[in-house]
């Protein structure tokens, strides 16, 4: 993991649950004589993520509806932390921290998480989209009843499924990056053959639920993840000067030689992929940019300053 992630190493369920008393309702001892929590188990998943994020994020109030999706914290702050080292490379190394610097989250979720370790973790500001108004509405709803986020993010609704970027960036708008984790699969019925085969490397029986939730958008698209990465690419071009870096996670390895294609079509003058591992877990995510370094360095300038 990053080195500046603090969720490197095992949980420490004992300090966790301290935080958060409630996690002690979940907490296993394995063969090994190890504290644990069942990870097939939606509501320990989800009161571990709440847990994690009181504890490290100073983050009081934090839920989600049932059955929406509930990320693994440690790989989501991987990503925040290397877009970090990404921008500082247009501040001389060093770290661009405080509101003014602004982000856009599309597709936040109802977790509203990259927001929430974004604004904790480096003092940014965000905007989040999402299609689902539930999401919006709940996203909101953590942000304002937690002190130490209220004036860090807000989430408006896209309501157009057939844009990205249209109708959330106003004329007036910049950001300095915009992150993304899209849906990974083409259908509903692919994305239940990855629930099952996530179901049986656990080993369990109910192959229709999923430890981690996810609604209709969090999990699929028409096209899968590598069309709504070609459409992500395709769209930024309408914004090349508002955006200093478009990033985007990107699951499935062999669509990133896809994208990277896409891109080059574009005029896009920087491409980066920057590779994050989370124990045996592998993942990346690919930036590009329509300013070169010099460009990138007077944004900085003019903007960070």
């Amino acid at each position: 993991m990053h080195k500046r992630n603090p969720h490197c190493g095992r949980y420490d369920f004992q300090a966790l649950s301290k935080t958060t008393v409630s996690l002690k309702n979940y907490i296993q001892t394995t063969s090994s004589g190890d504290m644990s929590i069942d990870f097939s188990d939606e509501q320990a998943v989800r009161t571990l993520n709440k847990a994690l994020l009181a504890h490290f994020y100073q983050v009081e109030n934090w839920d989600i509806p049932e059955h929406y999706l509930c990320p693994p914290i440690p790989g989501r702050a991987d990503y925040i932390h290397h877009l970090a080292d990404l921008l500082a490379c247009n501040n001389n190394g060093k770290i661009p921290t405080g509101k003014k610097i602004q982000l856009l989250d599309i597709g936040c979720g109802a977790n509203c998480i990259y927001p929430i370790l974004g604004s904790q973790s480096y003092g940014w500001k965000f905007k989040g989209t999402d299609i689902d108004p539930v999401s919006v509405s709940t996203a909101n709803l953590i942000a304002q009843s937690n002190r130490v986020l209220k004036k860090h993010i807000e989430v408006v609704q896209q309501k157009n499924a057939d844009f990205i970027f249209n109708g959330m960036i106003k004329t007036s708008d910049r950001f300095d990056a915009c992150v993304c984790n899209p849906p990974f699969h083409a259908s509903m019925k692919e994305a239940s053959a990855g629930t099952q085969k996530k179901w049986k490397n656990l080993n369990k029986g109910d192959k229709t639920k999923r430890n981690f939730g996810g609604q209709k958008a969090e999990l699929w698209c028409a096209g899968g993840e590598i069309g709504f990465l070609k459409r992500m690419a395709n769209e930024s071009v309408n914004y090349a000067e508002q955006v200093c870096w478009f990033t985007c996670l990107v699951s499935k390895k062999d669509n990133v030689q896809s994208l990277i294609r896409q891109l080059k079509k574009l005029p896009v003058k920087q491409i980066d992929v920057v590779n994050m591992a989370q124990g045996q877990k592998v993942s990346r995510f690919v930036a590009w940019s329509f300013l070169d370094a010099d460009q990138q360095k007077s944004w900085a300038q003019n903007f960070w300053k």
